[in-house]
């Protein structure tokens, strides 16, 4: 079994009404504790209009945030790439290699709301030929001198980004997917698949064989990190950790069905709509230290996954809250997980 790896995931949504300010100044006391307790990552995902929600950028939010910590891997997780130019994204994410030390992970996917690709005027049939041409452009302009490459929507002539990131020979490129033709995608062109918070475990153990039947097509070897998002919420016992985390991510679950998220999800498991109680079931790590480390440790052996990406913040959750479970999950979920394995 492989080492493995917690990271954490800050969302950094909120209602409207509150103070993004003191947020700020509230995610930023997650990230220090982070640092402290031992995660290896911090993850930031990106929405638009986010409206019924406020939220950071992740691009500023990471660059401020890399200030706060000393060991967290900045991920960003995951970028809309569709809805940008290659060199724009290049040069900002290789600034902030340099300026953490190395510690940027490029995570990238498709996006699917339609508030997003009208605000950045791309079609929705655009998505996957923009998505595909500006990875293999990024690669590009971080591992040679000058590129010169003709998208279609793009040309390179001659580019090169101002400055090169510090990992050799680039960042690590995670590439979200949640259909099967997206996984198949991820294969051929990521270093990973980056496994989505959404799906049911059986939903994830069957897409695990199509990327395998992929990367095997591919010519590419599993990879050696491989990761995954994921809910998770602990406490004294399951009960009191659902009590506790209902009202915050059944709230968020919510939006994403009212965003669309769960039209993009596989056949027989794209329903976010549930009633919270058949939600949860097999979809995330809910309970008290025990049952989520042999949650942990059950989902990890059915995937493979090896590096756990763990989100246990959802609007409105007061921060107590948000610091308690960071505190249990790593004093006593991540011992008992590596004991486990």
């Amino acid at each position: 079994m492989p080492d493995v790896q917690f990271g954490l995931m800050i969302r950094g949504q909120f209602p409207q009404g509150d103070d993004m300010g003191t947020r700020f100044e509230e995610m930023a006391e997650q990230v220090r504790l982070a640092d402290r307790l031992g995660f290896a990552s911090l993850t930031k995902g990106m929405h638009y209009a986010s409206h019924p929600l406020q939220a950071f950028n992740p691009l500023v939010f990471h660059a401020r945030m890399a200030a706060e910590s000393h060991h967290l891997r900045l991920n960003f997780g995951i970028i809309l790439l569709a809805l940008h130019k290659p060199l724009e994204i290049a040069e900002q994410l290789a600034s902030l290699d340099v300026m953490s030390k190395g510690r940027v992970i490029f995570g990238a996917a498709l996006g699917y709301r339609e508030v997003e690709l009208a605000a950045f005027g791309v079609q929705r049939n655009q998505i996957v030929r923009r998505f595909t041409e500006n990875i293999e452009a990024i690669k590009r302009l971080w591992t040679e001198e000058k590129v010169s490459m003709k998208g279609t929507y793009f040309d390179l002539l001659d580019a090169n980004v101002s400055v090169k990131p510090v990992q050799k020979p680039r960042p690590p490129i995670w590439i979200g997917a949640n259909a099967d033709p997206a996984i198949e995608r991820a294969a051929r062109i990521g270093d990973c698949w980056y496994v989505n918070p959404h799906n049911r475990m059986d939903t994830i153990q069957r897409q695990v064989d199509v990327y395998k039947r992929a990367l095997d097509a591919a010519g590419k070897p599993f990879p050696a990190e491989f990761p995954g998002r994921r809910e998770c919420f602990v406490a004294a016992t399951r009960e009191e950790a659902i009590r506790l985390c209902r009202p915050y991510l059944a709230k968020k679950y919510e939006v994403y069905h009212a965003w669309g998220q769960d039209k993009v999800m596989p056949e027989g498991d794209n329903d976010l709509g549930l009633d919270f109680d058949e939600l949860i079931k097999d979809r995330f790590f809910l309970g008290s230290a025990d049952e989520v480390a042999e949650q942990i440790i059950d989902y990890m052996r059915k995937t493979g996954i090896n590096h756990h990406i763990l989100s246990c913040q959802w609007p409105g959750m007061p921060q107590s809250l948000v610091l308690d479970t960071m505190a249990l999950l790593a004093r006593e979920v991540f011992p008992r997980v590596r004991q486990g394995l």
